[in-house]
């Protein structure tokens, strides 16, 4: 057997040294550093795997499997692929449990489906599941920490996709720490890995998060799994969405919204139409943009505030945008377009909470503010995008001709957007007006402006 090594791990970052040190080496913290026994294995010698030509590789799509819900498969690239290992990550209470369940139910009509439940009992399980209306599926459920045994179980029992719920309360009695341990946590990550690998088995790992929003680890297990998924919601809020930050098998960014409800989580297949519920008469300070959603345009409301300075300094409020680039928008606006914010408080919104980091919301943003300014309101059938320049240029963002059909989609009868975002074709129902700078923009809102009026 091979001799186990002394080694100390950092219970911060994980990072591994041969000597003891007051502060880690990697993160800089103080008196983070204990002592682990690790058994080195050995070479693998003649048992390792010859090299293969990649011409001879398998090719063609691989059989997904799909999850039962249009908007998952779409943001996992089509389904869960066979030998990967997707980590998905939320605040407790989120509904990460419930997701899994309702996935696991589904995939279990036409797949052999294990789901080992680490933190609650079977009979807690079932609970759920007869809420949910899965309790007569084939769905196979363990009650369990010993990730040996349930890897054992699931070989014999041939199945092919594995939920783990979670992965912070599993642990390997060959590691000689506690659940939850960043050692515990890495170690039984890569077992699920190698698992999954040669079984050809899909693995789906539930994980907790820490205070900053990071998968707690910490982002150790991000690079060891293929897939990473957030589920992400606002206090306030009853939707729920999904986004991919790695995914080696689809795109990363995508996102899927969800609506909680007695029944579990249902996907949301228009999710414009969250962001889309405007009052009836056209207000000051509102505007429509189309922003992205990975590979699909997303409609969404954008309004702004503008009052009069009751303290010494201005106030800049930004809820789902910069807030310093809308600082910069204001500079742009004065120097530019004549219309000084100076001493005003400017206050900017996207409702539903949603959070846009592209340059597609400057133009809008510019329109908003100046409509909340005159107290004219912009026409409800308006929509607007585009990058503003420091010089007062309107520059193009991707993909307008999907933005603009998007709109027209949704009802949509006029446009505003840069000059290289006219489309080349004329959309039905669209009529597009391309300005080269934002005082043409500001122009033609304040037309569309008066025949709300």
């Amino acid at each position: 057997m091979a001799k186990p090594a002394l080694v100390f791990v950092c219970a911060e970052c994980g990072s591994e040294t041969l000597k003891w040190q007051g502060q880690c080496p990697q993160c800089s913290r103080w008196n983070t550093l204990e002592q682990r026994s690790v058994v080195r294995r050995p070479a693998a010698g003649n048992n390792a795997p010859a090299p293969a030509r990649v011409a001879g590789l398998a090719t063609g799509d691989l059989a997904r499997l799909e999850t039962g819900m249009a908007e998952l498969d779409r943001v996992l690239g089509g389904g869960l692929i066979p030998g990967s290992v997707t980590l998905l990550g939320g605040e407790p209470g989120i509904g990460k449990s419930t997701l899994l369940l309702q996935l696991a139910n589904h995939a279990a009509l036409t797949t052999p489906t294990l789901y080992l439940s680490a933190e609650e009992s079977a009979a807690q399980i079932g609970l759920r599941a007869r809420r949910l209306g899965a309790a007569a599926s084939n769905l196979r459920v363990v009650a369990d920490t010993d990730l040996e045994s349930v890897l054992a179980n699931a070989r014999e029992q041939q199945i092919r996709l594995l939920v783990v719920d979670s992965i912070q309360t599993v642990q390997l009695a060959t590691v000689g720490t506690a659940a939850g341990a960043v050692t515990q946590l890495r170690e039984c990550t890569a077992q699920l890995v190698r698992f999954a690998k040669a079984e050809e088995i899909s693995v789906i790992i539930i994980g907790h998060v820490t205070k900053d929003g990071a998968i707690a680890g910490p982002r150790a297990l991000e690079h060891l799994v293929d897939t990473v998924l957030y589920f992400e919601s606002d206090a306030s809020s009853r939707f729920r969405n999904v986004r991919a930050t790695k995914n080696r098998f689809g795109s990363v960014g995508e996102l899927a919204f969800f609506h909680m409800g007695e029944q579990g989580l249902r996907e949301v297949r228009n999710p414009s139409a969250i962001f889309l519920a405007r009052s009836g008469e056209a207000a000051p300070g509102s505007v429509v943009t189309v922003t992205r959603d990975g590979r699909r345009p997303l409609l969404v409301e954008l309004q702004a505030l503008v009052d009069g300075m009751r303290f010494g300094a201005p106030r800049r409020v930004a809820q789902g945008l910069d807030a310093q680039r809308v600082a910069m928008l204001l500079a742009v606006m004065n120097r530019h377009a004549g219309i000084s914010l100076q001493e005003h408080d400017v206050f900017v919104n996207l409702v539903g909470g949603l959070e846009v980091t592209e340059t597609a919301c400057d133009l809008p943003v510019v329109l908003a503010l100046a409509s909340s300014l005159a107290g004219r309101p912009i026409a409800q059938s308006v929509v607007a995008f585009g990058e503003v320049g420091l010089t007062g240029e309107l520059r193009p963002v991707a993909y307008g001709e999907e933005r603009l059909r998007e709109a027209a989609k949704q009802g949509f009868t006029t446009a505003i957007v840069p000059n290289d975002n006219a489309p080349r074709v004329a959309i039905p129902g669209l009529r597009v007006n391309a300005c080269s700078r934002i005082d043409a923009a500001l122009r033609f809102a304040a037309v569309s402006a008066a025949g709300a009026g």
